[in-house]
């Protein structure tokens, strides 16, 4: 196919969660701003061909086209049982010469290169062939200031004073991260991981511009601190544009048995419960969490994982033990007992599309920032039970300061959150009083969300922004180019 509009390439990180926002973007460039767009997919176990296709057949688009790189052994690199997090770093990292060749062979390359969060090591090829670069970060503005501000922060103040001695992390112009909400890449510094998310801190601000999922009116604070050198300590160096909310876009499916027992139940009865492509809970925590749902005495949708062996929820990108095929892990008589007013689906359900339903009146998730904007950007409020990452920090944000969500007294991951406070929570954003004001809350969030992405709208204006800066950029280069 011949490219007649102005090219860009994104990259996106192994995983699903990493490669829907950054086709979201892509499709988002294609049709509102009139360029051609390349995605790079690093492969991983989840993102098949056959994967790709499906999404982009949920929308698709001609000027859009996707490359999936080979994929890499790092098997002799990293232990088997090394965090989730590194894997994926050096899996980039193995991925960045298979990345230079397919630029390289391109009839016509790109004029920009958009790396994710975990991309950022591939900036300097970027550079190599003369193009502008850009990091896209698929979560908020507080994540991002936390990242791009920790590897500033004194040793002692990071490791005693907040690992050590548990105080908040202060982050200039922004919310101070309390301990319990910190990164997994804050604990140790002794590991790898600590050093590698701290060396991509620093490289973040060497971009020429930050693209962040998120809403001039849904973080105006850190926002306005990631803009203003002297409150982050003139470590944001980058331009920053706020193009959120890229959720999921809702496309056609074949026909679903979930999406046919929501058609049979009322408005906003029914809660959806789903931890994400990666998250899973422990057995003792799964019993609680069904006596929970089944108390409540209210319908719900649960998407249902082998569970670990261990005592405490949350895992990152790993497959319980136990076959699908066996309710074992399931209270006696469970399924029966609910078969009128619940729904337990093995591994996977179709999220866009039910959390869009009408029946669907509220949402029990991990927080992870592709789900969260997917229940605002649809007014559903939510009950936060964070698992890994920063979706202890989305959590604290949605409970604390946006306030459309409501979360267990103590973290999931540090204690087994039992019936009875499931049962609560459950009829606490479907029944009382005071989901009225949460529902009211995520409502006017639904609207500032679509008024942002609308023409005309902050988000909109921002991506605008940023494509007139590219063409400016490439002006000048060409200009340069010509005088020498």
């Amino acid at each position: 196919m011949q490219i007649t509009k102005p090219h860009a390439a994104l990259l996106a990180s192994p995983g699903m969660g990493h490669l829907i926002p950054v086709l979201e973007l892509g499709n988002r460039l294609v049709n509102h701003h009139n360029l051609h767009i390349t995605v790079f997919v690093v492969a991983a176990s989840d993102i098949t061909t056959e994967k790709i296709s499906q999404l982009l057949d949920s929308s698709p688009n001609d000027h859009l086209d996707v490359m999936l790189l080979p994929s890499v052994d790092i098997s002799g690199i990293v232990d088997p049982d090394t965090n989730m997090v590194t894997k994926i770093v050096v899996t980039m990292h193995e991925s960045l010469p298979a990345l230079r060749s397919a630029i390289s062979g391109m009839k016509i390359r790109p004029t920009a290169l958009i790396v994710d969060l975990f991309g950022t090591g591939a900036m300097p090829i970027a550079d190599e062939f003369e193009m502008l670069k850009y990091v896209f970060i698929a979560s908020n503005a507080w994540f991002l200031a936390t990242t791009i501000y920790a590897p500033f922060v004194d040793k002692k103040v990071l490791d005693d004073e907040h690992v050590d001695q548990k105080k908040p992390l202060k982050i200039p112009g922004c919310s101070s991260v309390r301990f319990e909400d910190t990164l997994e890449a804050f604990l140790d510094s002794n590991d790898p991981l600590y050093h590698g998310y701290l060396s991509v801190g620093r490289e973040i601000s060497t971009a020429d511009g930050i693209l962040v999922n998120t809403w001039e009116d849904l973080e105006p604070k850190s926002l306005r601190a990631l803009r203003d050198g002297k409150l982050l300590g003139g470590v944001a160096k980058a331009p920053v544009y706020p193009i959120g909310p890229l959720a999921r876009t809702v496309g056609p499916v074949s026909e679903n048995r979930v999406l046919e027992w929501l058609d049979m139940q009322p408005s906003e009865s029914v809660i959806y419960v789903s931890f994400g492509s990666g998250g899973t809970l422990s057995s003792k925590q799964m019993i609680e969490l069904a006596w929970g749902l089944e108390l409540s005495q209210q319908r719900f949708i649960w998407v249902v994982r082998p569970p670990l062996e261990n005592d405490v929820s949350g895992s990152f990108f790993t497959v319980g033990n136990g076959s699908m095929g066996t309710v074992d892990y399931l209270p006696d008589g469970f399924l029966n007992r609910i078969h009128n007013v619940g729904l337990v689906v093995p591994m996977w359900a179709p999220q866009a599309q039910i959390l869009e339903h009408p029946s669907i009146g509220a949402f029990l998730s991990h927080c992870g920032w592709n789900s969260t904007l997917e229940s605002i950007t649809n007014g559903i409020p939510m009950i936060a039970w964070p698992l890994y990452a920063e979706q202890k920090m989305n959590a604290t944000m949605l409970t604390e300061e946006l306030k459309v969500s409501v979360r267990s007294k103590e973290l999931p991951t540090e204690r087994i959150v039992e019936r009875q406070e499931i049962e609560m929570m459950v009829r606490k954003v479907m029944l009382d009083n005071e989901r009225l004001g949460i529902k009211n809350k995520v409502k006017e969030l639904k609207t500032s969300a679509l008024k942002a992405s609308s023409k005309g709208g902050s988000s909109y204006n921002s991506l605008s922004q940023l494509t007139q800066d590219c063409e400016n950029r490439l002006q000048c280069l060409k200009v340069k180019a010509q005088g020498a």
